[in-house]
């Protein structure tokens, strides 16, 4: 445990700890699929009011390189903490064989102004990125959803599968597609060997529009700029989760995914800032208004989710430093909780 002083001034007397750093390994141990959905889903509702998240600043380092600062606070007592998200861009490193994207999180406290604690940014993105998806899933899927699509095998694509098997219990198998093939397969094998799994049988497959049919649960996280979602092979019921867009030239599913869904968003930034949603504004497929509303709003019961068995959902997510802030504040607290490991 990091080592504690006490300093006393005129009125109280308060405690300062040194800032402490938790290790990937320690948030693997302190993190759960399920214990963050559970968290999203108690706490969103109530502090995302009280949260406040300035736009992003994204720094140019070089030609190709990048530093983005993404900070946010919060006025709950509940939430008594400062976050800052700090991000390096540099896709020269896939050449390589490098990760483009490293990321910091630390958090400080709101009232006193201390440094309460550093951790790995990109596990923490994983996570709540995933878990947004699993709350969304556990809200908008059918309850006797059976098969789960996961198109995708980089490093989300093993969190987004757990989180959807937290969410829906109900799920027998999972089959993994991927434009590299072995890729798919490799995933599939390490986590029909992983522990806790058991019951769920993995797969990959490399055609495609098969495996779209075949889904009660298409989750996508990747980087494409060609629809790969064909919408037209959506199954009456399915949900899609989408994940990899960001910005107006990626997409992962065409037109008629969205106009025969029923599109949900995480929050209001997915409306301008996802290729699908933008580009089927443009083109008339749906208005702002067809929206279903965001995550907060399905939380709350302000509006309603899934009506039918048979209605398509889509849900669209481009994350937030609200999410951030929070999975922050539960591997944070449950750390100092348990105490160091």
């Amino acid at each position: 445990m990091a080592s504690v002083s006490k300093t006393s001034n005129t009125t109280t007397t308060s405690t300062l700890t040194s800032p402490i750093f938790i290790t990937t390994e320690s948030l693997h141990s302190i993190l759960s699929h399920r214990t963050l959905i559970d968290h999203f889903q108690s706490s969103l509702p109530i502090v995302s009011p009280s949260i406040c998240t300035p736009i992003r600043q994204s720094h140019a380092v070089s030609s190709t390189s990048s530093l983005l600062l993404m900070p946010s606070w919060s006025s709950s007592p509940s939430l008594p903490y400062i976050g800052v998200k700090l991000v390096t861009y540099f896709p020269q490193n896939s050449t390589l064989n490098l990760p483009s994207v490293h990321a910091s999180y630390v958090l400080f406290s709101s009232t006193g102004g201390q440094t309460l604690a550093s951790m790995n940014g990109t596990e923490l993105t994983l996570y709540r990125t995933s878990c947004v998806s699993g709350l969304a899933s556990r809200i908008l899927s059918r309850n006797d959803s059976e098969v789960l699509v996961m198109i995708g095998a980089g490093a989300l694509a093993p969190h987004l599968i757990k989180a959807h098997l937290v969410a829906r219990p109900s799920l027998k198998k999972v089959i993994i597609w991927n434009r590299t093939v072995e890729k798919a397969r490799n995933l599939a094998e390490n986590l029909q060997d992983s522990v806790g799994l058991d019951g769920v049988s993995f797969e990959s497959n490399g055609c495609l529009d098969e495996v779209i049919e075949m889904g009660d649960i298409v989750s996508c996280a990747t980087n494409s700029e060609v629809p790969i979602v064909r919408g037209e092979k959506l199954k009456k019921g399915a949900h899609l989760d989408l994940v990899g867009s960001f910005k107006h030239s990626m997409k992962e599913c065409d037109d008629e995914a969205i106009r025969r869904g029923r599109v949900f968003v995480d929050n209001e930034a997915a409306l301008v800032e996802a290729g699908e949603l933008v580009g089927a504004f443009e083109r008339e497929i749906i208005a702002k208004e067809d929206i279903g509303g965001n995550l907060v709003e399905l939380i709350s019961g302000g509006k309603a989710g899934r009506r039918n068995s048979e209605e398509i959902t889509v849900f669209k997510s481009v994350g937030s430093a609200v999410v951030d802030i929070l999975a922050a504040q539960l591997a944070y607290e449950t750390f100092m909780h348990h105490g160091n490991r």
